[in-house]
């Protein structure tokens, strides 16, 4: 049963790292106006430079990937799992989590749980 856990996780970890990302970094030569770049240069000369999304464009953690839908599967393999009687720490080696990790995750599912 464990390795059967350890099994779908590590499928849904394959799933998720096929190689996509959503870092990009544009020649600004090609997007700014020259005046403009002109201007940004007396400040960073030939260095890179992060600009923010506006707020209003900015997405919430996990939005883009299935990194969210990921976790919450995994965390309630894990929950399922204490329930069928394993150990905190042996969920901790399986997962490559801390058992204090492991022992929140129940925790909060568990409280979840009783909200219901």
């Amino acid at each position: 049963m464990v390795q059967s856990v350890t099994n779908s996780f590590c499928l849904l970890l394959k799933f998720y790292f096929k190689g996509e990302t959503n870092v990009s970094y544009k020649n600004a030569v090609e997007i700014i106006p020259e005046a403009l770049l002109r201007d940004l240069q007396r400040y960073v000369d030939g260095e890179y430079v992060y600009i923010p999304k506006l707020e209003s464009k900015k997405k919430k953690w996990g939005e883009n990937t299935q990194s969210k839908e990921m976790i919450k599967v995994r965390n309630n393999e894990i929950y399922h799992q204490h329930l069928l009687g394993t150990s905190t720490r042996d969920l901790a080696e399986i997962y490559f989590l801390s058992q204090k990790t492991i022992q929140k995750i129940i925790a909060n599912i568990r409280r979840m749980e009783d909200c219901t």
